[in-house]
């Protein structure tokens, strides 16, 4: 798949590359920023090879990676995907997401994650947008159920972080005709 650029006012989302990786570098060695991610980022050569997974991934059609740029201070931000996908019952993750502490709690992550799933629903033309987040995430559960996002079960111990925590991770969901809703209710 040809990956495409995501824009508006605030963010652009670009491909992912071998060539613009490094500009994650500062960002990907903040502690704790995947604390709840079974990804290892935190040195130049893992990150290498996060990246190196993502674009593999990428070639066979079951990734979409993105390096965030924050259009309002002109910096790098983070990265995010599509993954998992299913092209055959349309439907898709967005995960593998991280962002620098600079970036919480500016409005950045919701505008990008809106970009994301216009573009899955309306030109992709997937049905649904799964989310899988560590159920001791709070933060990234409340976002994305500000998104509309409805929870729709827990896989109890399925994920091994770095640190050997076995995590439960939950799941949830938009369907394509909640997304329309959601957005002529705002």
């Amino acid at each position: 798949m040809n990956i495409p650029t995501l824009e508006n006012e605030i963010v652009k989302l670009m491909p992912l590359s071998l060539d613009n990786f490094k500009n994650l570098y500062a960002i990907a060695s903040e502690k704790d920023l995947v604390q709840y991610s079974p990804s290892n980022i935190s040195t130049l050569q893992a990150l290498t090879d996060y990246v190196k997974t993502a674009l593999d991934h990428a070639e066979k059609n079951l990734a979409v990676p993105f390096i965030i740029y924050d259009k309002r201070t002109e910096r790098y931000a983070g990265t995010t995907r599509y993954m998992n996908i299913d092209w055959n019952n349309k439907v898709l993750h967005i995960g593998s997401t991280w962002i620098g502490r600079d970036f919480h709690g500016n409005g950045l992550n919701t505008v990008m994650k809106h970009l994301m799933l216009d573009y899955a629903f309306y030109k992709m033309e997937f049905e649904k947008v799964e989310f899988r987040i560590d159920e001791r995430n709070i933060r990234s559960r409340r976002a994305v159920e500000k998104l509309g996002a409805k929870f729709e079960g827990l896989l109890r111990k399925n994920v091994y972080l770095l640190n050997g925590f076995k995590r439960n991770t939950c799941c949830y969901g938009i369907l394509k005709e909640e997304w329309d809703y959601y957005k002529k209710a705002k």
